[in-house]
């Protein structure tokens, strides 16, 4: 398992750029937002949070419809079907490394482009744990999407149409938690239900997702 996740690194580190584009998308966004919605500070500093999260959000999309095409092109995902490793652990490795080249990069540069939304000071500790918290779920999530579209060609679009409604809730509690940090109020019940969805989705996805590949493979 260890070498199968060793190599799904190396694959999203070469296979189209995932680790930078996303983090280039990421800075992309933040920096365009001020030219759209003018440079008041007051008015960064509010939509500061739900911009953040969009843009991280809209960054993990971007490499999704990787995480099981390259295998199938050549015939490796086949291979681990009958594998002794069982598809479920394959999907949770896929995810976790996606997760690793996606999500956890875009967490640790999230502080630095707040500043560049005026993003509250005390809000950046917020931001971080919600993306940390947060983000695994859209790695999950992604992973089961994409084994549903595994093997249509030019599945990109049709993939962003069936993840992103499911992204929804990890968008609303992920930016909450961070606007009420940077208010000062209580954040941990919208951090609480942020990890309760991460948790779901590490619980039932791998099985979803193996049936969804068993499916494509006869």
């Amino acid at each position: 398992m260890i070498a199968l996740l060793k190599r799904d690194l190396k694959l999203a580190m070469r296979a189209g750029g995932g680790f930078g584009l996303a983090l280039v998308f990421f800075l992309i966004v933040v920096v365009l937002v001020p030219f759209g919605v003018g440079p008041e500070a007051a008015m960064l500093s509010r939509i500061a949070p739900g911009i953040l999260w969009v843009a991280a959000l809209l960054a993990a999309l971007l490499s999704l419809d990787r995480i099981f095409a390259l295998d199938f092109e050549d015939g490796s995902l086949a291979l681990l079907a009958t594998a002794p490793i069982p598809l479920e652990a394959v999907g949770l490795l896929k995810a976790l490394a996606h997760w690793l080249t996606t999500g956890l990069p875009l967490t640790l540069i999230a502080p630095v482009l707040g500043l560049l939304l005026h993003l509250e000071p005390q809000a950046n500790g917020h931001l971080v744990l919600s993306l940390l918290i947060g983000t695994p779920a859209l790695s999950m999530i992604g992973s089961f999407g994409a084994a549903l579209i595994v093997g249509v060609k030019r599945g990109g679009l049709l993939l962003s149409l069936l993840v992103l409604p499911f992204y929804v809730p990890t968008l609303i509690f992920g930016a909450e938690a961070v606007r009420r940090g940077g208010q000062g109020l209580e954040a941990q019940g919208a951090l609480m239900l942020l990890g309760g969805i991460t948790l779901a989705c590490i619980a039932l996805l791998p099985f979803a997702t193996a049936a969804a590949l068993r499916i494509t493979l006869r």
